[in-house]
């Protein structure tokens, strides 16, 4: 007898279109405490829409696949017909509309020689019609539920989305206090200050896990078996809060060094203890981020999306990263992989460029998110001045070559309100990017916003305001950037918060000629952060404008 049980892991609302959602599950594996299942057997989803009313939909309640090589995990593109499915015929979601789900384990006692057979329409002859489990879907715990708002349909005038990265896992007691700000973060979605422009979705930016808790010097706490990747991931995911977040609106993810290990640059694959951490790390991954995101490009890691018809470009900084420098030039450096040799085989920055001109032509002014989990501005202290102390860098200023091939297409196309969303740097700012050296360089215009930590707790030994340039043009803090072509880039940075924090970003386009970004830093409580004054008074910081160029 086959039996219905509540997904070890998930649901998690991935992306999200006008039109359709991908939902993502996990089932127990022999190996989790109290799963009681044996290797041989295998495991499918079941999905079913909820009615109003809160009764299933037994014309739209479906099997899908679990896969072993992704540790049991699988996704359901609700509204598409592009999933293995079996059941009733997949419909279009509608725009704007909110929907609920009940998503299920079935542990199947039939035992299959191979995968092969799940994947074929055999398994048919195995399974009842998937109808038969809408009922007792229903009848699983909260745990088993997830809700969802579809993206609107065409051009929004106001959109407001969460943003933050950098969770660390917390040591003992220690533990639901990395748990805590997702709390807040479920609040500003389910009761949003605004009911009218609510958090679309969650972008988080990088560090979602700590595989390695310390650093990659440090062997405790350090990931390098498959079962410690896999426990960093049902650890975090499957914290009361986040579990919950996860589970009731879309999230965007991308990975940054600590899903791998501090500082991740490719060159370390060359050696065979750390190419197989890399190999470990990665599948884990794309098990628990990467599949129930877009895949834009096929199985590569960056990606890109919209959502009320503004455009995200989401960069992957870390499996692309060469950091070489073997002549002690700064050029052998690349941040979004090696240069393309051959036209028909673009970079992630021939794409990222060439998606920056079509969003010009086709969109004009509107915003343009980047999402680089490594921070654009402000550089840190440190690196100014000093082409080896930016070499040494672990963001932009040791990757020159990248960034004036991007800023270089950002000022001669122009394009228009370019904004960098990042984390990394366990703490929280906004910059704004101006350009000189001609007419068109000086009226474009470009922004910052950097979100972290969700939970950080060493404030004393990281995430300094001081730490980082605040003017680039003020002395001591020289950090101007040659573009080429006789065009520089300075920027002045703002609103520094070290607490842990999330972001909340409002884009309002009401006026075109008045078009702005509002960036709220809120912390623990869902409130905003709150800095001391130089008599150790408490003040909140106040959200922060970002007046864009004419929409």
């Amino acid at each position: 007898m086959s039996i219905l049980r509540v997904p070890k892991l998930g649901p998690i609302v991935g992306h999200t279109t006008s039109h359709s959602c991908r939902l993502w599950i996990r089932a127990a594996d022999p190996g989790d405490d109290g799963a009681n299942l044996s290797d041989d057997r295998r495991t499918v989803g079941v999905i079913t829409v909820l009615g109003a009313d809160g009764k299933p939909d037994e014309n739209r309640t479906y099997y899908f696949r679990l896969h072993r090589e992704f540790d049991r995990t699988g996704t359901f593109n609700l509204g598409e017909d592009t999933n293995f499915r079996i059941g009733g015929e997949p419909a279009p979601l509608e725009p704007d509309t909110t929907y609920r789900v009940k998503m299920g384990i079935l542990s199947l006692d039939d035992s299959f020689e191979n995968d092969e057979v799940v994947d074929s329409p055999s398994l048919m002859e195995h399974l009842p019609k998937p109808a038969v489990w809408a009922k007792e879907l229903a009848k699983l715990p909260s745990e088993a539920e997830a809700t969802f708002r579809t993206f609107p349909e065409g051009r929004v005038k106001r959109l407001s989305f969460l943003v933050g990265s950098c969770r660390y896992p917390g040591i003992l007691w220690k533990r639901k206090e990395a748990d805590n700000i997702f709390g807040p973060m479920l609040t500003k979605i389910t009761s949003p200050k605004d009911p009218q422009n609510p958090p679309r979705f969650v972008l988080m930016v990088g560090d979602q896990i700590y595989a390695d808790m310390f650093n990659r010097l440090i062997p405790f706490g350090l990931a390098d078996t498959y079962e410690e990747f896999q426990s960093r991931y049902l650890e975090a995911f499957g914290s009361r809060n986040m579990r919950k977040l996860l589970s009731a609106v879309p999230h965007y993810m991308i990975l940054d060094d600590h899903e791998i290990e501090d500082n991740w640059a490719q060159d370390r694959i060359r050696d065979r203890q750390r190419r197989m951490v890399f190999n470990l790390a990665i599948g884990a991954y794309m098990s628990y981020q990467w599949s129930h995101g877009p895949r834009t490009f096929g199985r590569l890691l960056y990606y890109h999306f919209e959502c009320g018809g503004m455009p995200f470009f989401v960069l992957d900084q870390r499996t692309q990263r060469y950091k070489e420098d073997i002549h002690g030039e700064l050029s052998d450096n690349h941040l979004l992989g090696r240069p393309s040799l051959d036209a028909t085989e673009p970079s992630q920055l021939d794409r990222l460029c060439r998606w920056l001109i079509l969003q010009q032509e086709s969109k004009g002014n509107l915003p343009k998110f980047i999402v680089s989990p490594s921070v654009f501005v402000p550089n840190a202290i440190e690196t100014v001045g000093s082409d080896q102390r930016k070499n040494a860098d672990d963001s932009w200023p040791a990757f020159p070559t990248t960034r004036r091939a991007l800023l270089q297409t950002i000022v001669s196309k122009p394009i228009q309100n370019v904004v960098f969303l990042s984390g990394d740097i366990h703490c929280s700012c906004v910059a704004e990017i101006s350009f000189k050296g001609n007419d068109q360089a000086s009226k474009v215009r470009a922004f910052a916003i950097t979100s972290s930590a969700f939970y950080w707790p060493f404030s004393f030994a990281d995430g300094d305001p001081a730490g980082y340039v605040h003017d680039s043009l003020a002395k001591n803090q020289e950090d101007t950037f040659d573009v080429g072509g006789g065009v520089t880039m300075d920027y002045k940075a703002f609103n520094f918060a070290q607490d842990d924090n999330f972001c909340q970003v409002d884009v309002n386009l009401n006026d075109p000629r008045r078009a702005n970004l509002t960036v709220h830093v809120l912390g623990r409580d869902g409130g905003p952060v709150t800095k001391l004054d130089a008599d150790g008074a408490k003040m909140p910081l106040k959200p922060f404008d970002l007046r864009l160029a004419e929409i």
